[in-house]
């Protein structure tokens, strides 16, 4: 289990690391802009009918908006977690918590992830890394992490390449797919398997599908680089060279979403890396996700002193991009938008 010291101030590091540095891929792009919604110019529908809202995890949602995990774990984690629940229950968007490894190990460290008072509503995802479950962790501590805050479905992490370049990393992946499963087996809601920001591909997507998780967060390359973020944390020059050859790895988010839907018609899938705008999350869901995910953006705005108004603001302006796009495009709803084919 982690020191709870040293976790919190993980948590410190990479929260100031991702407001003050460049942490964004480099040499490898999301490839959203290689993508075009078709242009109407007589769409033959109103702006006010276009419909943004869809289900997930059994609840109905404003948007296919996902506010991907960011932090937990420190006190200004959870002043961040707060203004992001109190956006997301305004808008009716999902949200996942960051890591809640610390917590289930010091439950002192748990309210910094509890945002369920503020968003009774929207769908909540725990998170815990899936590398965990070889360091001690198995269903009942998954449990802890559901139950500790009120959880619609649980996210496993996959971080491998971030594991393997941070100073603590836990880097023994061994034998993971067999643990997964037993846990799928017993774990009371849905599991989600989540990138960081270096893809998720057919061959992997097709694998935990079969073992019984049941939601694909692709979470491309392109956008915020965990092993750059790990960079700006190495000792020394060894440790900051290593982590710096890898600023361009992994799977494009769109080329992932593509190849996951292909290997997985039925699944849903959520779209994430580099989501920066409303058209990056039509192009998402036109590409075949169900949902897109984005953080960076709405941290930024999290840790004004607006808070939770700063959010709102924020993803207000995606949703209302989304809309346009959707209405440019002639398409009245989301299943209008699936239907389109860019590519």
């Amino acid at each position: 289990m982690p020191d709870p010291g040293q976790t919190e101030g993980r948590k410190l590091d990479h929260i100031r690391i991702v407001l003050n540095e460049d942490v964004a891929a480099k040499g490898v792009v999301s490839g959203f802009a290689a993508y075009r919604l078709p242009h109407t110019a007589l769409p033959e529908i109103d702006l006010h009918d276009v419909d943004t809202h869809t289900t997930f995890l059994g609840k109905t949602i404003g948007a296919p908006l996902l506010i991907s995990s960011m932090t937990g774990g420190a006190q200004v984690a959870g002043k961040i977690n707060l203004a992001l629940a109190e956006a997301a229950e305004h808008l009716g968007l999902p949200m996942g918590v960051g890591s809640q490894r610390a917590a289930v190990a010091d439950p002192r460290l748990a309210a910094t992830y509890q945002v369920r008072h503020v968003a009774p509503r929207i769908p909540l995802l725990a998170n815990i890394g899936a590398v965990q479950l070889n360091y001690g962790f198995g269903p009942e501590h998954c449990r802890r992490a559901v139950d500790m805050i009120e959880a619609d479905a649980l996210i496993l992490h996959f971080n491998p390449l971030q594991e393997a370049v941070q100073p603590e990393g836990n880097v023994n992946f061994k034998g993971l797919l067999q643990k997964i499963e037993q846990l799928c087996r017993v774990l009371e809601v849905p599991v989600i398997a989540k990138e960081v920001g270096n893809g998720i591909g057919a061959q992997d997507a097709r694998r935990l599908y079969e073992v019984g998780v049941q939601i694909i967060d692709v979470a491309g390359a392109g956008g915020t680089s965990w092993s750059e973020v790990e960079r700006f944390r190495q000792p020394d020059q060894q440790g900051q060279r290593v982590a710096g050859a890898f600023a361009d790895w992994g799977l494009a988010t769109t080329e992932a979403i593509r190849e996951v839907r292909a290997a997985l018609p039925t699944a849903t899938i959520i779209g994430s890396g580099g989501v920066r705008s409303g058209v990056d999350v039509a192009k998402a869901i036109a590409l075949g996700a169900d949902l897109a995910g984005t953080a960076k953006p709405a941290l930024h705005s999290a840790v004004e002193e607006r808070g939770a108004e700063a959010v709102v603001e924020s993803l207000q302006a995606f949703i209302r991009e989304l809309r346009v796009a959707m209405f440019c495009s002639g398409c009245v709803d989301l299943r209008a938008l699936r239907a389109l084919d860019i590519g």
